[in-house]
């Protein structure tokens, strides 16, 4: 099947899941929009935000003609993914799902955390996910969250170090540090790439887990058993658009992203 995957995020942080699955699923043709003229998502109302979600995940099908839809965005995920499952026809993943697998899966204690904007927390997205996973897998796990608003934003200006990073990420990460636990999972796209930061605040007895790769394999899997998979085995074509500043997502996307992004295009809303 040599339709894309359609994949969308409210800016940057969606490429490290289109890192994860470029990575598995090279062949596959790729179209990525990131909302930069509206983000940040997470402080935003939640039906603001399932109106983004429902407009990025139209515009990949009916513009793109996309096989699959890739919501690489925990917010948009917590307030439409249902929304959007209903009103389209192909296969649409989330990231939450994985994400709460992974973590439940790779505790040692059972005691573990979670971190994302405040509309992702706020929502109980991930209370439920981990509620399922233990049910499903019948391994105990105490979620603790914490909801760390300005870890976006410093992405999104290409600042991953620094004072001001740190000094925020220990006030964020206080409430988490003193709850015990030994597993720690980047809740929103955007935060794996603060992990370093965010690794030395929390210490190296807590593992830190991105839904990234997980999220991958969920794709990779539906797929295959719905005969979907590209069959080919060059390499497949990339697009990424911006709904914001073209030249800005292009420079900070290459840096954050690779040389895979040596061009953007605009997306109109």
């Amino acid at each position: 099947m040599d339709r894309p995957i359609g994949i969308f995020d409210s800016g940057f942080g969606g490429l490290t899941v289109a890192r994860a699955l470029i990575d598995l699923l090279p062949a596959e043709d790729y179209v990525y929009i990131g909302d930069t003229g509206r983000y940040p998502y997470g402080s935003k109302p939640l039906e603001d935000v399932r109106e983004y979600a429902s407009e990025l995940a139209h515009s990949l099908v009916e513009d793109f003609n996309v096989k699959a839809i890739v919501v690489a965005c925990n917010t948009a995920t917590a307030a439409g993914l249902d929304h959007l499952r209903s009103e389209l026809p192909i296969p649409i993943f989330d990231v939450v799902g994985p994400g709460a697998s992974a973590v439940v899966q790779a505790s040692r204690s059972g005691r573990v955390g979670v971190i994302g904007t405040v509309g992702t927390i706020s929502s109980g997205a991930y209370v439920h996910a981990v509620e399922a996973v233990a049910a499903r897998t019948n391994i105990s796990a105490e979620l603790s969250s914490a909801a760390c608003p300005g870890f976006v934003e410093f992405v999104e200006r290409g600042q991953l170090s620094g004072d001001e990073v740190m000094v925020l990420a220990e006030r964020l990460l206080a409430p988490l540090a003193g709850a015990k636990i030994d597993t720690l999972l980047l809740g929103c796209t955007h935060y794996p790439f603060l992990a370093r930061t965010i690794g030395e605040v929390m210490g190296p007895d807590v593992v830190l887990v991105s839904s990234a790769d997980e999220t991958a394999f969920a794709v990779r899997d539906r797929l295959a058993e719905m005969n979907l998979l590209r069959l080919r085995h060059d390499r497949g074509n990339r697009r990424f658009l911006s709904s914001g500043d073209v030249d800005a997502f292009r420079e900070l996307g290459a840096a954050l992203f690779g040389s895979d992004l040596v061009a953007a295009e605009r997306w109109e809303r």
